[in-house]
């Protein structure tokens, strides 16, 4: 097919859109650098989308000493609740002592050094609960009658990434969803990149200076496949997989389980109606793209949840399942658990300069995309790091905290239903304004489609956030297909096809 059209040269151009993607695009956008983005399906498709919504230092990472990654993670946890308010929070987790796995003076000594390596912080300090006869121990099984209580944040993950993503785009950045490398040839300093429409096929070319490949779990495909380059390094594929249910415990707590191979799982309050579980860790082969939940995968969680908690929950009562490819860095650890959760860069200024990176978690992206901009400053006009103190896309509240911002939002928009406004200053923030501009009741956001859903934030996501497809707005911008009927749920998706959402 021939190529329908050329851009002028960029400075650097970004294969993938996931979280490490979105946040480099940012970035270097933000310095006045010329950017482009591609993405071969939706933004946060992958592995952004699919985590278990955290943000957090990782306490089980100290048990494989990884304490740098243990500190810098922790600290980004704190800018990131001053950075983005609105889909960040703080979450406390509570750990019930399980006798026949780390002692308690193991636990409470690594939640101490937890505290410390996070510095001066305003979340809660770590201590010691009593769970019998509480209301935080009513739900667990006889047995579990002393505990742990620590801070962590949660984080609405694929926002995250389309925060970022907007961000970037506002900086200048060009930002193409759908949009697959199909090849990337090195010429005379610069690279020559051929794209091809994932919807219509239509190819096109960019040019830039230097390529970024952020691929994910498709890093090394990418090197193999479009860029045609034999790679020594190794990327170790490892599938995490998550259930949901109705809720199984009440308040806003969420619960860290010891297993009995030395694991942990999560249970997190979600949706307000729903528990998240999960993650498993199983090593993956295959399109990263397919990556499901597996019946031993929902087998291990449900063991753990009904060792733990005196409900029973079966396999009949899982409302969504989701799994996700984490691309680790190889480290010849023994098994996938031990694998380093820490990111790689690994730079190639041969002809043009290449930088690929390798594993990440999503709390440390900000600083993973600072240090990818450090690696290739030799390439560059002179820049100084911004992000650190400037809000995402909807978190800038003019020094107000966000409960103060809702009663703002509930002022202003006193005509909206309370979930509703909750829902829509939670996921947009100060951008709640621009979505319901000259809205002055609920007739003006147009057709609903249940769930809470209107034509006009379809409307907005279509025109402000790249949502090309039904997916795109229920289960990542939105997340209301879990709380649709089936019903609801196939008529949107013909509504969509068919272009009758607006």
């Amino acid at each position: 097919m021939p190529l329908c059209g050329m851009s002028g040269m960029r400075d650097i151009f970004i294969i993938g859109g996931g979280i490490n993607g979105c946040g480099i695009a940012r970035d270097a956008a933000g310095r006045g650098l010329s950017v482009t983005l591609a993405e071969q399906y939706d933004l946060a498709s992958g592995t952004s989308s699919s985590s278990t919504k955290l943000i957090h230092g990782g306490l089980r990472y100290l048990e494989y000493y990884e304490f740098r990654l243990v500190r810098e993670a922790l600290q980004e946890r704190e800018r990131l609740l001053t950075l983005a308010p609105h889909i960040v929070w703080p979450l406390r987790f509570i750990l019930p002592h399980n006798r026949h796995q780390r002692p308690q003076w193991m636990i409470w000594l690594g939640l101490k050094l937890y505290d410390r390596l996070g510095g001066k912080s305003r979340l809660a300090k770590s201590r010691k609960v009593d769970l019998a006869g509480t209301a935080l121990g009513a739900p667990l099984n006889d047995g579990f009658s002393a505990g742990f209580s620590y801070p962590d944040c949660w984080v609405d993950d694929a926002r995250l990434v389309v925060l970022n993503a907007q961000d970037a785009r506002d900086h200048g950045a060009e930002i193409l969803p759908r949009s697959r490398a199909v090849k990337a040839v090195r010429g005379d300093g610069h690279w020559a990149i051929t794209l091809e429409n994932t919807k219509t096929g239509e190819r096109t070319e960019r040019q830039a200076k230097i390529l970024v490949n952020a691929g994910g779990p498709w890093v090394r495909l990418i090197k193999d496949n479009v860029l045609d380059l034999n790679d020594p390094k190794r990327i170790r594929l490892v599938k995490g997989s998550h259930i949901v249910v109705e809720r199984i415990f009440d308040g806003d707590h969420a619960y860290i389980l010891q297993n009995h191979d030395g694991r942990v799982i999560f249970a997190i309050p979600y949706e307000e109606k729903f528990t998240l579980i999960g993650t498993t860790e199983v090593e993956f082969r295959g399109d990263p793209k397919e990556a499901a939940i597996e019946p031993t995968e929902i087998a291990y969680l449900l063991e753990s949840i009904n060792h733990h908690f005196k409900i029973t929950v079966r396999r009949q009562d899982i409302v969504w399942t989701y799994a996700g490819v984490r691309p680790l860095y190889d480290d010849q650890a023994e098994t996938a658990a031990a694998v380093t959760r820490d990111y790689v860069l690994q730079l190639d200024s041969e002809q043009a300069p290449m930088l690929t990176v390798y594993g990440g978690k999503i709390t440390t992206f900000r600083r993973l995309s600072e240090h990818c901009l450090e690696k290739l400053a030799p390439f560059l006009p002179k820049t100084a790091p911004w992000t650190g103190h400037k809000p995402l896309s909807g978190g800038d509240m003019s020094g107000a905290d966000f409960t103060a911002f809702l009663t703002k939002t509930a002022e202003h928009y006193p005509w909206l239903p309370d979930q509703l406004r909750l829902r829509l200053a939670r996921q947009y923030g100060t951008c709640i304004n621009k979505l319901l501009e000259n809205a002055a009741s609920l007739s003006d956001l147009g057709q609903h489609f249940g769930a809470g859903l209107y034509a006009r934030e379809v409307d907005y996501l279509k025109k402000q956030e790249w949502a090309l497809e039904a997916a795109d707005i229920l289960w990542r911008r939105t997340k209301r297909g879990l709380h649709m009927s089936e019903a609801e749920r196939q008529a949107f998706d013909e509504a969509f096809a068919h272009g009758m959402t607006s």
